[in-house]
């Protein structure tokens, strides 16, 4: 899938691994949530890359807290457009547990959703190549404190 960053396409650092794979001796890594939790001291003492985790949305993500300072980056799963809960893991990442990584969205992920996710924390939008045109341009929007509507008093 191709990634919107700060914007624009780019390409992906990380290689996704596969839970069977043998690890790389270098390079940046992005393996699943089952093979983090089988093995994670030895995948964040790896000193051949950064190393990323792809982390389902029906998953707590205080399993993730003690690792936090380890990880490149954090690859938040949307399974359907229609569900929302990985908004809630991406703010409880930057705002509760202080994660200063790549937060990524990645799944079904629709264009008009992209300003959301930045407001949510998310810094890249790994998404549809349909969705990515119009989607690269909404990453460019205002700040969300610029578009944030105030709440009634």
């Amino acid at each position: 899938m191709p990634l919107v960053k700060g914007g624009h396409i780019i390409t992906d650092e990380f290689v996704r691994i596969t839970d069977d794979a043998d690890l790389p001796a270098q390079g940046a890594i992005l393996v699943s949530e089952t093979r983090f939790l089988a093995g994670p001291d030895a995948l964040v003492s790896r000193t051949g890359g950064k190393l990323g985790v792809i982390w389902p949305n029906n998953r707590d993500v205080d399993d993730l807290v003690p690792y936090l300072d380890r990880l490149a980056l954090i690859a938040l799963v949307f399974p359907s457009f229609r569900d929302g809960r990985a908004y809630t893991q991406a703010r409880l990442l930057r705002e509760r547990y202080g994660f200063r990584g790549e937060l990524r969205a990645t799944g079904q992920v629709l264009r008009d959703q992209f300003v959301f996710m930045l407001r949510a924390g998310f810094d890249a939008v790994a998404a549809l190549v349909r969705e990515i045109d119009l989607g690269a341009r909404a990453a460019q929007a205002p700040s969300a404190a610029a578009t944030a509507r105030p709440t009634a008093a």
